[in-house]
Order: C-alpha cells, then sequence, then structure tokens
C-alpha cells in the first residue's frame, strides 16, 4: 500500500513537471511580464528614508530629593537610568497627543502626507499615517528607539529629534502643573506663618517695653529683693519693689505663653522652609527625563521599498498563480472530455 501511494506521488510529481515544461511559453511570457510591470511599479513607489533616535528614561527621583541630599551622585540620584516602569512611563508620553499635535503643526504634516484638506476624514488618515510612518520600540535593554520614515532624510531625522526633545518639555509641563499648585499652597503657609510670628515678636517686644525681658529670672530676683527690703523695713525699695512685682504678675503670665508659642512657631518655620524650599526647586527646575544615547542624523541610502524584494516576489507570486490557473483549466478541460 505504502508503496503504491509512493509511486502515485512519483507520477503526479512528474506529471507537474512535464505540465510545466508544456505550458513553458505561457508562463514564461507570463512571468516576464509580471516582472516588468513589478519593476515599474517598484519605481512607482515612494522612497522612504528612516532616521532613529535611540535614548534612555532617566530615574523618576525627586528634582529637589536629589539636589538637596547627599545622593546627588550615587544611590538613587540623577545620573541613574530608569527602570521598566520609566521605560512604559516614556512610550506613554512619546504615544501622548501633545506630542503629536507639536510635530503635526510644525511639519505640517497634512500637507506633507499629501492629505487634501478637503477630505472628509482626513485626520483619521493623517492619524494611521503618523502611526505607520513614527514608530516608537523599547527594547530589552530598557532603551527606547524612536523610528522615523520619511520620504527626505533631512525632514525623517529633523521629527526625529524633535520628538526626543519635545520629552522633557512634555514631561516638565505635565509634573509643573501639579508642582505650582503644591508651591503655592505651601508658599502661603509659609507667609501665614511669618506674618503670625512677627505679630508675636510685636506683642514681646510691647512687654519688653514695660521692663520684662525674662520673666523667671526677674520674679526669682525680685521676689529675692523684695524680702530682703521686707526684712530691712526700707520703704522707698518696697515701694518700688512691688510696683514690679506687680507688672511682673498682671504681664508675666502672657509673657511666658507668647514665648513657648513663638519657640514652637519657629521650630514649624524651620520645617515648613525646607518644604518651602523643596517646593520650589520642583516648581522652577526642569531636567531632563532622558538620556540620549544616539541622536538622528539623515539617511544616505533609502528604507524602504526594497526594489528587488518587490520584483522577485511578485514574479515568483505571479508565476505560481499563472501555473496554478493553467493547471485547473487543463484539469477542467480533461474533465469535460471524459
Amino acid at each position: 500500500m505504502t508503496t503504491e501511494n509512493n509511486n502515485t506521488f512519483k507520477l503526479s510529481s512528474v506529471e507537474l513537471i512535464q505540465f510545466a515544461w508544456k505550458k513553458r511559453k505561457q508562463l514564461l511570457i507570463i512571468t516576464i511580464i509580471a516582472a516588468v510591470l513589478s519593476i515599474i511599479a517598484s519605481f512607482q513607489i515612494t522612497e522612504l528614508f528612516k532616521s532613529s533616535v535611540v535614548l534612555f528614561p532617566a530615574s523618576n527621583i525627586s528634582v529637589s530629593q536629589a539636589l538637596m541630599s547627599n545622593q546627588l551622585f550615587g544611590g538613587q540620584g540623577l545620573l541613574t537610568f530608569g527602570e521598566e516602569e520609566q521605560a512604559e512611563q516614556l512610550l506613554q508620553i512619546l504615544y501622548s497627543d501633545q506630542i503629536k499635535n507639536r510635530i503635526i503643526e510644525k511639519y505640517d504634516l497634512l500637507n506633507h502626507y499629501d492629505i487634501k484638506p478637503d477630505h472628509k476624514y482626513k485626520y483619521t488618515l493623517l492619524d494611521k499615517k503618523y502611526k505607520k510612518q513614527i514608530t516608537f520600540k523599547r527594547t530589552k535593554y530598557m532603551s527606547i528607539i524612536v523610528s522615523v520614515m520619511d520620504k527626505d532624510p533631512e525632514t525623517a531625522s529633523n521629527i526625529a529629534n524633535d520628538i526626543a526633545g519635545l520629552i522633557d518639555t512634555t514631561m516638565n509641563n505635565i509634573q509643573r502643573e501639579r508642582a505650582i499648585k503644591a508651591f503655592e499652597t505651601v508658599e502661603n503657609e509659609y507667609v501665614s506663618l511669618s506674618d503670625q510670628i512677627n505679630k508675636l515678636e510685636d506683642s514681646l517686644d510691647v512687654l519688653r517695653s514695660y521692663g520684662i525681658t525674662d520673666y523667671e529670672s526677674q520674679a526669682q530676683v525680685l521676689n529675692s529683693a523684695y524680702v530682703t527690703a521686707l526684712a530691712s523695713n526700707n520703704e522707698r525699695a518696697i515701694n518700688s519693689l512691688k510696683k514690679q512685682l506687680d507688672v511682673l504678675s498682671k504681664y508675666g503670665g502672657a509673657y511666658v505663653s507668647i514665648t513657648k508659642f513663638l519657640e514652637y512657631e519657629k521650630e514649624h518655620l524651620s520645617q515648613l522652609k525646607a518644604k518651602y524650599a523643596e517646593a520650589k526647586v520642583e516648581a522652577e527646575l526642569s531636567l531632563p527625563h532622558k538620556f540620549v544615547v544616539d541622536y538622528a542624523s539623515p539617511a544616505e541610502r533609502k528604507s524602504y521599498p526594497k526594489k528587488s524584494v518587490i520584483v522577485a516576489g511578485s514574479t515568483i507570486a505571479a508565476f505560481l498563480f499563472a501555473y496554478l490557473v493553467l493547471l485547473i483549466m487543463d484539469i477542467i478541460r480533461k474533465s469535460s472530455k471524459k
């Protein structure tokens, strides 16, 4: 049974080869025509040049913490590359409408991609063309490759470099909006507390004008002197010391309360000042969010189309299709005769 099947297969293969030889003229003509047409078609396809930027994401460490700590040049400092999470965040920024719209506007891609302004779905076509010509890919090394295909090599490299530059602008704008609100909140609290401390200082100045400079030591000294004056029956000293003790008794409690509260508020202000400085740095300072390894440069050779591949593929496909059609027609013809 096996031998019989093998013989049938061999016979069928031979018949297929014989049929191809029999129809060699038709197949040759069709193949030549397909080759010529594919060559002509390949020259009609717009040539595209490719430029790429290779970059790494930076770590997400807080700017203020990095600048105001001892980790500036170590640990999770500003010079540390980001990991998978930062790479994914960077990809989301690259796909954002903020970057896309800036590039579309700057390079007038609607006209550059030959999309008619009056087309009903012009923006849909533009979006598809943009996503096809401009791609972003994350590598296994956590780097990001920004690739741009364009009919003009200069435009391709410029777009790729501009996209890389817009990463920092976009991320800083997103973060700055939140940082400014945080800074304004801390600033208002800092100013309010500073005003309150100034008022407390003014109150202490008033109390000092009454002769109260240090309640505890003054009370101890005056009481001791008053007891001595009583013992020596010194009326003049008694009256003078009694007046001072009355003032101390009247305003001493307020002096102690204000002094302790002022001490607490100054400590709070010191802590708030550090937060204020951090918030100010976050709101005002803009740092890169990526490390560029390779900037894009104009390509010297086209990347698309590969004319040899197009011609070879089209010619082989035309040959096989013609062979299949002729074979089916021959089988039908023989079947109709039987």
